[in-house]
C-alpha cells in the first residue's frame, strides 16, 4: 500500500494560468497533489472542506497559509475533487496521476484529438470536466482557452481557435438558440447530464461534431463516449441494475473514508470495479443509462426510474427542458412530478398530454401526476439540474418570468 506522504494543497480563488501551472506541476510529480475549491465558496464551506479533507496548506491569491491537523496523501495521488453525498457532507476523490494521464490520453485518441489542438474550458476548474479540459490541452502541447461561458464570446473564440470544448446540456442548448454555426468546434463533448436526442440531433444540424460522454469523478470525468467505453475502460450491469466500471481510469479511493471505499470500489479476480449510482442497460457492447438510482420514484408501491421518465418528456416538441422527481404525497407515498421548461411559454404542455405520452411508451404508474412550469431548472455548480431543489414542493414559477 502506497504511503500517505505527499503534500495536499488546497487552491481557492486562483486564475486560470496560475491553476493551470499548478495543475501541471501535480500531475508531473513536481508539486503538491492538489484540491481545488471554487471561487465564490462561501466560507462556511470552504472550512468545512479544510476540515474534512485536511490539506497541509492553502494557497490563494494572498500566499499560502499553513493548516493544522494536515493529513498527506499517496505519493502517486495528484488531485483531490471534492463532492457531497446525499447528506452534503464533503468526501474527496483521490485522483493517481497515472489515471489522470491514462484518461486524457484514451479521450483524445477517441477523439482525434492532435498535437497542437486548441482546448476551450467553459467549465468550473474545481470539477472534474473543467480540469480534463485543462489536461487535454497540456497533453497535446497548448495552453487551455479560459473564458466565463457568454455565447458570443464562446463563438468568438471558436472562430478564432477552432477549439475541442466540453459544455453541459444547458450550454449546448444556449448556444445553438443563439444561432451558433457550431462547426467553427472541432468536436464538442457534452456530459454532465442526460442531453436528449432531440438536442443532440439539433446540434449536429447546426454543424456541431457532437459526442456525449458518461462518468464521474470516480472514474477521471468521461469514461464512456456515445456509449462505447474508452479504451482500457470496461462497463457492465449489476444484478440490480447498477452500472459498474473498470479500468485504469478508477480512482484510489475516498480520502480518510476507508469504508466508503470499500463500498463503492470492489475487487473482483484481478480487477477493481466502481459501483455507481446510476442504472443502465448494456446491448451490443453500448452502455445506456436509466437515471440515477437515489432518483427511482416510489409510487403506490411501484418504482420508477426518473431519469427514464424525463428523458420521454424531453422528447416532445411542447417541451424545452424537463426534470422528474418524487414529491412526498400522503396516498401514494411519492408522487411523480414532472417540472417542464415549455419550448414556448404561451402554448406550455398540459398534464394531461404529458401523461398520455408518458403511457404509451412506459407503465402507466409512471406517467406525471403533477405538472409544474418554469422558466428554467435550477442547476448545480456542475451544470446538472439541482433535482434537491425541485424535490421540494413550492409554488411554480411562472414560466414567462
Amino acid at each position: 500500500m502506497a504511503v500517505p506522504n505527499r503534500p495536499l494543497q488546497a487552491v481557492h480563488g486562483l486564475d486560470a494560468a496560475r491553476l493551470t501551472a499548478l495543475l501541471a506541476a501535480a500531475t508531473s510529480g513536481d508539486g503538491p497533489a492538489l484540491l481545488p475549491i471554487a471561487a465564490g465558496t462561501p466560507p462556511p464551506r470552504v472550512r468545512a472542506l479544510l476540515a474534512a479533507l485536511r490539506p497541509a496548506t492553502l494557497r490563494t491569491a494572498e500566499g499560502v497559509t499553513r493548516l493544522d491537523g494536515a493529513a498527506g496523501v499517496a505519493e502517486d495521488t495528484a488531485l483531490v475533487i471534492a463532492t457531497s453525498g446525499s447528506t452534503g457532507a464533503p468526501k474527496g476523490v483521490e485522483l493517481s496521476a497515472a489515471a489522470l494521464r491514462h484518461s486524457t490520453l484514451a479521450s483524445t485518441r477517441r477523439i482525434g484529438a492532435g498535437r497542437g489542438d486548441a482546448w476551450l474550458c467553459v467549465l468550473p476548474t474545481d470539477h472534474i470536466a473543467g480540469l480534463q479540459v485543462v489536461l487535454r490541452a497540456l497533453s497535446l502541447g497548448t495552453e487551455p482557452l479560459h473564458r466565463p461561458f457568454d455565447v458570443a464570446e464562446v463563438m468568438a473564440v471558436a472562430a478564432g481557435h477552432r477549439p475541442h470544448v466540453s459544455l453541459v446540456p444547458t450550454q449546448l442548448r444556449r448556444l445553438l438558440a443563439g444561432g451558433a454555426d457550431l462547426s467553427h468546434f472541432r468536436s464538442i463533448l457534452v456530459g454532465g447530464a442526460a442531453a436528449d436526442e432531440r438536442l443532440l440531433a439539433r446540434a449536429r444540424a447546426a454543424g456541431g461534431r457532437v459526442i456525449t460522454t458518461y462518468g464521474m469523478s470516480e472514474t477521471c470525468g468521461g469514461c464512456v463516449y456515445d456509449g462505447v467505453p474508452l479504451d482500457g475502460v470496461a462497463a457492465r450491469i449489476a444484478g440490480d441494475g447498477r452500472v459498474l466500471l473498470s479500468g485504469p481510469v478508477l480512482f484510489t479511493g475516498y480520502r480518510l473514508r476507508p469504508e466508503l471505499t470499500a463500498e463503492h470500489l470492489v475487487r473482483e479476480a484481478d480487477r477493481a470495479w466502481f459501483r455507481t449510482g446510476d442504472l443502465g442497460r448494456l446491448a451490443d457492447g453500448r452502455l445506456t443509462v436509466r437515471g440515477r438510482a437515489d432518483d427511482v420514484i416510489n409510487t403506490g408501491g411501484h418504482k420508477v426510474v426518473a431519469g427514464e421518465v424525463a428523458a420521454l418528456l424531453a422528447r416532445l416538441e411542447t417541451v424545452a427542458e424537463a426534470a422528474v422527481v418524487g414529491r412526498p404525497d400522503p396516498e401514494w407515498g411519492e408522487r411523480v412530478t414532472a417540472v417542464v421548461v415549455p419550448a414556448d411559454p404561451a402554448a406550455p404542455p398540459t398534464l394531461a398530454e404529458l401523461r398520455s405520452w408518458v403511457a404509451a411508451h412506459l407503465p402507466r404508474y409512471a406517467a406525471p401526476h403533477e405538472l409544474e412550469l418554469r422558466a428554467a431548472l435550477p442547476l448545480l455548480a456542475s451544470g446538472k439540474p439541482d433535482l434537491r431543489a425541485l424535490r421540494r414542493a413550492g409554488a411554480p414559477e411562472p414560466p414567462n418570468a
